[in-house]
């Protein structure tokens, strides 16, 4: 990818401008004498890990940081908080004495799923779910409406609850629908909003601008459907509602999988943003923090993560997600890696592959992580089928899983620095009666359910801030499916059946 022109005299907040602007980052090292190949390659894995250094001190600032911004970003729509702090107009979470038969249209990528839950004796008693492959003529190209594209989605979600009637797998009563949609829209309400632009492959040009709930309502109604879009919301307030049916006490939820995100329940009188008029009753409301995009100087970037950064789609923005997601773990150690193969060409066989940009995925940084054979036999199997690099030594494939713990230690320590900020913001961290109460973050994504060693340092990060006290009444754990179940759930809420 080529790095975006800048204008000289343009204004940009880099990945450099944060790490000069921390007080906390280390000087620039001192220029070294020249030394043997190997000596060389182990001087950048230590060069590497004092840069990605997160002791709990920087945590703390972080977390500061975090809780900082996201009151910023509550303050003023389009103020100078990087996190967008968006209202989720969710201001009821669903609960177990809900009952009834409720959809869920999961629209995010080049299929999207259709749901049906029933809900009974304070549970989930049935879910049915069907993906449905959307053709490449309805999401780019001369072919592609919005007429078009929204038709052929409410002729699935009919099809769909025609089959269901036929076998008797329905109950009477209004068919509600939570809309799950995984583009950026400027949300007006619970169940309205406008599309901004359209992101990954679909580019349906005369969408934009117009209300999704609406042109999906107008071609549900076209096709003879009966069925309200009772929610509007993203994978994260999904995933929220989804930990909260089963557990009260959820005040958070987290997306570490590609990508990453969070949301979670403030009191509404503290959204400055908000309108009196649109306080609601409940006073509380569901936030949409957009955490991705939070950037603070203090936290860890290294040289690695600048050229990532500045080579990226989005050159100075989304700075948090680049450190922590999946997306980006496995692109980090293949830079690492190409500088190391570059000082020592011996040590790794040859570049291989190394150059090339994003060959190198999280599952397989993971895989090798994880390598407990007596002679890393995965790592180097990585090596050889991902990257040509043949006739690894033990010695460089210990350097390379060095390397993945690194980066993976320093992007799951991050990732619990996000929590304890969200935590601090709620008051749930630094005393007073919240600090006294149960605090549960639902946490869904591959990253966190599938990287082990990921998971256990993000957690152990969290108690560590905490203090074992309080972490005592800190739950992190496992929330699956709120795109789809959790759409359901908060159409179940947000339910207007008498």
């Amino acid at each position: 990818m080529a790095a975006a022109a800048v204008a000289a005299d343009q204004k940009v907040v880099t990945m450099t401008s944060l790490r000069e602007g921390c007080a906390c980052a280390a000087p620039p090292a001192a220029a070294a004498p020249p030394m043997p190949k190997m000596a060389a390659a182990q001087r950048v894995v230590a060069e590497l890990r004092e840069a990605c250094a997160t002791p709990a001190a920087r945590l703390a600032e972080v977390a500061a940081a975090m809780a900082g911004e996201m009151e910023a970003g509550l303050a003023v729509e389009g103020g100078s908080s990087e996190m967008k702090m968006i209202v989720s107009y969710v201001d009821t979470l669903p609960t177990g004495g809900v009952e009834g038969s409720f959809y869920a249209l999961d629209l995010g990528g080049t299929n999207f799923r259709v749901l049906r839950v029933r809900l009974a004796g304070g549970g989930v008693a049935e879910r049915v779910a069907r993906e449905v492959p959307i053709p490449p003529g309805l999401m780019s190209g001369g072919g592609a409406t919005s007429e078009c594209l929204f038709g052929f989605i409410a002729s699935a979600l009919a099809e769909f609850v025609g089959e269901e009637e036929e076998e008797g797998g329905l109950d009477g009563g209004e068919r509600e629908l939570g809309f799950t949609f995984s583009f950026p829209v400027h949300q007006t309400s619970i169940a309205s909003g406008t599309l901004i632009r359209w992101t990954k492959a679909f580019a349906v040009d005369d969408a934009i601008g117009e209300d999704v709930v609406a042109a999906l309502q107008a071609a549900m109604s076209e096709r003879g459907l009966d069925m309200r879009v009772s929610a509007l919301i993203n994978d994260t307030v999904g995933t929220l509602a989804a930990g909260s049916y089963y557990d009260e006490d959820v005040v958070a939820a987290v997306i570490l999988g590609t990508g990453t995100n969070a949301a979670y329940v403030e009191d509404a009188t503290a959204i400055a943003k908000l309108h009196p008029s649109q306080l609601p009753a409940s006073n509380t409301m569901v936030i949409n923090t957009e955490w991705g995009s939070f950037a603070s100087p203090c936290l860890p970037l290294t040289e690695f993560d600048e050229a990532l950064d500045q080579e990226s789609l989005n050159p100075g923005e989304q700075t948090y997600e680049k450190l922590i997601s999946g997306m980006y773990l496995g692109e980090i150690v293949r830079r690492v890696l190409l500088k190391i193969s570059s000082r020592c060409p011996s040590l790794l066989g040859g570049a291989g592959e190394l150059a090339t940009p994003f060959v190198l995925r999280t599952p397989d940084v993971s895989a090798m992580h994880h390598d407990e054979t007596p002679d890393l036999s995965i790592v180097g199997e990585k090596l050889e089928r991902t990257l040509g690099i043949r006739g690894t030594s033990p010695e460089a494939r210990r350097m390379v899983v060095e390397v993945c713990d690194i980066v993976a230690t320093r992007a799951a320590r991050l990732a619990a620095a996000g929590i304890v900020g969200i935590l601090k913001k709620i008051g749930r961290v630094d005393g007073g009666e919240g600090r006294r109460r149960r605090s549960v973050v639902a946490v869904d994504g591959g990253l966190f359910e599938h990287y082990g060693k990921f998971r256990r340092c993000m957690e152990s990060a969290v108690r560590e801030l905490l203090g074992e006290a309080a972490a005592e009444r800190v739950v992190v754990k496992l929330a699956s499916d709120g795109s789809g179940l959790g759409a359901a759930l908060v159409a179940a809420a947000h339910s207007q059946r008498a």
